[in-house]
């Protein structure tokens, strides 16, 4: 059955990783932010209206302790998730350089404008 959906969907923790990632990809991804740690009904919640289960999910969070919270409780949640990290170097998603995150996005597979990968 197809929706209008996309098939992938990435998972962030807040706006500014959102806005870095979607100026980053070409594809068709849905980029959700979760911002900050999820409490059990908002986390169904997001389970729920994305289809989470059904979907191709890819994890991209800072590397900092919350994000690395965040990323934890994402696995246990969707262990069929695939897990894209930013180098602790940037600890941060929105800090990442664009042609940094543009080859950690392509390595699983997310389309990413061409300029970024210079």
């Amino acid at each position: 059955m197809m929706t209008n959906e996309a098939e992938k969907v990435i998972i962030v923790e807040g706006l500014t990783d959102k806005k870095q990632v979607k100026r980053v990809i070409a594809d068709d991804v849905e980029v959700i932010c979760t911002n900050g740690t999820l409490g059990v009904e908002r986390f169904d919640e997001l389970l729920e209206t994305y289809d989470l289960d059904n979907r191709d999910v890819f994890i991209l969070v800072d590397e900092d302790s919350s994000g690395i919270k965040l990323r934890k409780q994402l696995t246990r949640e969707l262990p069929h998730a695939e897990h894209i990290y930013v180098s602790s170097e940037f600890r941060e998603v929105a800090t990442t350089p664009d042609n940094i995150l543009a080859t950690a996005l392509v390595a699983k597979r997310i389309e990413v404008n061409p300029i970024f990968l210079i």
